[in-house]
């Protein structure tokens, strides 16, 4: 036992790590074209970050926190910003493809790090299928706005005119009209009966999700070069816009609207987390591209800080003019940009937008698409998946069987599957990324490791959380009982048996961790900044319900069950064949 202990907590040492980045070595054929610098990076966190989150669920969240939700983007710029100063230390002590699997294999050791790789897979591919079909929604708008009309059939998700078949005609059975019912249940109604069938199957696709995947994945298949300037263009025309809807909108705020500030009060503006946090999970994938940076130790941090703070200014702005210029309850809307405008009779801004939506949400398509293939890529070169994985484009020295594989992964769910259930596993996973890496930060401070490797470049800024953490945490639990004492005494209730309890479990273990740090950090001198980034990443993860625990933990499971299977006789630190393990 104490053996299976050792294999399953074996790290990869930064040295070894750095080997495999080392240009002059060929050896495992993993060497891709280093071109990209400081202004690229920045491009694409903007690119990442500036996307459906501003085009979209901005408006379901504002609808639920009022103008209160600009706090909430605040709150979780801040909670990604100790994320971001995390993950900016290992990415310039440790410059190798692989994100959070990487910087996990350092410092817990390789069965967390498969654990991380696997979520992230997971997280990229729902993100990108959830944005294609978005992406294809607003490109049907806009094509349908112009006088070209796609038939319903091609245009929508096999389950979603399914389901919204047999919900309209249970209403015509019930004697209810169908203009009665609402838009998109009409469109799936129509979908599914002009829809041609072969033995019986409705050949129901959606076949704009599927270009657009299509058209990335090959962008990103040729070559960083096509891929950077496909990003800068992009987020260059996408900022332009967003900066017209700011000064237009301006215009035509009513600071009336904005009481009151919080109508439904902090629970209505923590409503929005998993709205909010999908917005921002874009800077996770700048360290993906570590290995094709000029200068990444340099440049690395510096974006991830940068494009976190651009993005922030600008969703605050942008939800202080949406909440100014129409009453939050109005916003409830797939496209809240151009419905303010369209509300206050200025169509051409609010076409304009709707062309921008589409451009922005490529834009995340392409840096998601670009990151999820080098997550495969380090895996493979570490053994845990088939060594297939790996394998580098003697052309465009890209990983192209990698790329090849998420293409398929995201574009056939994106023809046929609803996944707009499971979108919260998005953020679920990368929250729970953010917290591992935040550890791996404590974890390294706490060995005390001083190689070369991990001393060079950017590190946390060390503020002993020994006093401040446990006087923040008295200060949190005092406002709690003093301004929502009556939510308090509900969740320490008893009543409602196990479905209620059962509810109350993501935020019990995240009461346990807390007391747990605080007692680590006043005993141990823990540095102050990622023990919160840990602590407010695990608590935004507990405000996305139990229903997502369930399904991520099955994922998870999944996953152990792959890494028995294969990954953990087929990982290189347990052939061997590295000399630079570390042994501690």
């Amino acid at each position: 036992m104490r053996n299976l202990f050792q294999n399953l907590t074996r790290r990869k040492s930064a040295a070894a790590l750095l080997a495999d980045f080392n240009p002059e070595d060929n050896v495992h054929g993993t060497n891709l074209v280093r071109t990209l610098q400081l202004k690229d990076l920045v491009s694409f966190g903007i690119a990442a970050i500036i996307g459906a989150g501003i085009f979209s669920t901005i408006g379901n969240a504002s609808a639920a926190g009022g103008p209160g939700v600009s706090l909430l983007f605040i709150f979780t710029a801040i909670a990604c910003g100790f994320s971001a100063l995390c993950y900016a230390q290992f990415a310039s002590s440790i410059p190798v493809s692989g994100s959070a699997y990487t910087y996990a294999y350092a410092s817990f050791g390789e069965l967390v790090a498969w654990i991380i790789g696997w979520d992230l897979l997971m997280e990229y591919a729902i993100g990108n299928i959830a944005v294609a079909i978005s992406w294809s929604d607003y490109f049907t708008a806009v094509l349908q706005g112009v006088g070209i009309g796609i038939p319903e059939y091609l245009t929508m998700d096999f389950l979603s005119a399914s389901r919204g078949y047999t919900t309209a005609m249970e209403a015509l059975a019930q004697g209810q009209a169908l203009s009665s019912l609402p838009g998109n249940i009409q469109e799936a109604y129509q979908a599914w009966l002009k829809a041609p069938a072969i033995g019986g199957i409705k050949l129901v696709a959606d076949i704009p999700a599927l270009g657009i995947t299509v058209l990335i994945t090959y962008l990103v298949y040729i070559g960083i070069k096509e891929s950077k300037r496909t990003a800068n263009l992009l987020v260059l025309l996408k900022l332009v816009v967003i900066l017209l809807v700011i000064t237009v909108g301006a215009f035509y705020v009513n600071t009336d609207n904005w009481s009151p500030f919080a109508p439904n009060g902090i629970s209505g503006i923590l409503k929005g987390v998993s709205a909010v946090f999908f917005a921002y999970i874009g800077f996770d994938a700048i360290s993906t591209t570590a290995e094709e940076c000029e200068n990444p130790q340099r440049d690395l941090p510096r974006a991830m800080i940068y494009a976190l703070i651009i993005c922030t200014v600008l969703y605050v702005i942008l939800a202080l003019v949406l909440t100014g210029m129409v009453p939050y309850s109005e916003l409830a809307v797939g496209d809240p940009l151009a419905y303010v405008f369209s509300r206050v009779n200025l169509d051409m801004i609010a076409g304009i937008v709707a062309m921008s939506a589409i451009v922005a949400m490529a834009s995340v398509l392409l840096v998601f698409q670009y990151g999820q293939p080098r997550i495969w890529m380090t895996m493979s070169r570490d053994g845990l998946l088939p060594s297939v994985f790996s394998r580098i484009h003697p052309k465009y020295r890209t990983p192209s069987f990698a790329t090849i594989v998420t293409g398929f992964v995201v574009a056939v769910p994106a023809l046929f599957m609803n996944l707009t259930e499971v979108t919260d596993l998005t953020s679920i996973g990368t929250l729970f990324a953010f917290v591992l890496v935040c550890g791996g930060i404590l974890l390294l401070d706490q060995r005390r490791e001083n190689t070369a490797a991990t001393n060079r470049g950017f590190r946390v800024p060390y503020i002993n959380g020994k006093y401040t953490l446990p006087l923040i945490v008295l200060a949190i639990v005092a406002l709690l009982f003093s301004y929502n004492g009556a939510e308090v005494s509900s969740f320490l209730s008893m009543e409602g048996g196990w479905e209620v309890f059962q509810h109350k479990l993501p935020l019990i273990g995240f009461i346990i961790v807390a007391a747990v740090m605080t007692v680590l950090t006043f005993t141990r001198n823990l540095s102050l900044i990622p023990v919160l980034g840990l602590l407010t990443n695990l608590y935004l993860m507990t405000e996305l319900g139990i229903t997502n625990w369930s399904r991520f933990l099955a994922w998870l499971f999944l996953g152990l069950i792959i890494y028995f299977a294969y990954g953990y006789r087929n990982s290189r630190l347990h052939k061997a064949e590295s000399p630079l393990v570390s042994q501690d």
